[in-house]
């Protein structure tokens, strides 16, 4: 487990992360959102261990990371600007990767290189972006760390090559407990994969929420009333937070559980009405107008 207690890091008098507190769970994917300058990869070289907090303390699993080697070598960072040896080819990063890390695993190393075709003699800097990106995935996965952090790691790989890291991430969590951090701009990008999500701004956490929980607690109900006024009963019996109307159909974001809803509902017998899931963006543009941010402003 990561613990993060207040931490605030500078540059040249700006600060990059202000007082910020998480907790990372093992063996979930920790989503973090937000924004270019919201502070994700001065976050996330902290946490590593690359840099260390002006304020505050991160300890991973009970140990102060700056200061703890052992507890370094549990972590692989996937810049958002990758780095390589001039003139290194992907062999060549292998064999320094087996130096650093202990269980760096050789032989899957050569055997994804394969599968995602890419030439372990070929020079790196005739790679493109997107096999770039492919290869830091490769060289982490194999690192055999317990965590990966990754900083907008997807950023630059077509569908298909996002779909196939997801799964193998998905396959070390099951198989050997991994824990993925996940830096993104993007909040579709992570929806089908995230467990728990913090949004970043400013250099501090608007909102860290557990996805599933957010998904059972809040929903969009669209219905049409016999009687319009019927709206203001239903707010007395759960928590409205936003409602839209087009002619006779009125669309709410709604908290609680679906049977409490459900039961609100159905007392005023409307002529219509469905409840249907809310999207992670819908979810996190609810949660923070309530907070008092307007997240399309945020977060693109």
């Amino acid at each position: 487990m990561i613990e993060v207690k207040g931490i605030s890091k500078s540059f040249s008098g700006i600060k990059a992360v202000d007082n910020l507190d998480a907790v990372i769970q093992e063996g979930a994917v920790f989503g973090l959102i937000g924004t270019n300058g919201a502070g994700k990869s001065t976050f996330l070289r902290m946490v590593c261990g690359v840099l260390k907090p002006d304020e505050g303390t991160i300890l991973v699993d009970g140990k102060p990371i700056f200061e703890t080697p052992e507890s370094k070598q549990k972590m692989f960072y996937i810049s958002d600007e990758q780095y390589f040896f001039a003139n290194a080819n992907p062999i060549d990063m292998k064999r320094y990767y087996e130096r650093v890390y202990p269980e760096f695993d050789g032989e899957r190393f050569l055997e994804l290189l394969k599968r995602f075709g890419l030439q372990g003699g070929r020079k790196i800097n005739t790679f493109s972006k997107g096999m770039k990106k492919q290869l830091s995935v490769i060289l982490g996965i194999c690192a055999n760390t317990k965590y990966l952090l990754c900083d907008e790691t997807f950023d630059g790989l077509d569908p298909v090559m996002r779909q196939a890291v997801k799964g193998i991430f998905i396959k070390e969590i099951e198989e050997r407990g991994m824990t993925p951090i996940v830096a993104s701009h993007n909040l579709r990008e992570l929806e089908d994969i995230c467990d728990h999500v913090g949004l970043l701004h400013r250099g501090g956490i608007l909102l860290s929420r557990d996805l599933e929980d957010m998904k059972l607690n809040i929903h969009k109900l669209q219905c049409v009333w016999k009687n319009p006024e019927d709206i203001e009963a239903i707010k007395q019996q759960v928590e409205v937070v936003k409602v839209e109307q087009r002619g006779s159909l009125m669309t709410i974001t709604i908290k609680g559980s679906v049977d409490r809803i459900e039961k609100a509902v159905e007392e005023k017998e409307p002529l219509f009405y469905e409840l249907l899931p809310l999207s992670l963006e819908e979810i996190f543009i609810s949660e923070t107008e309530v907070a008092g941010y307007d997240i399309k402003n945020i977060i693109l």
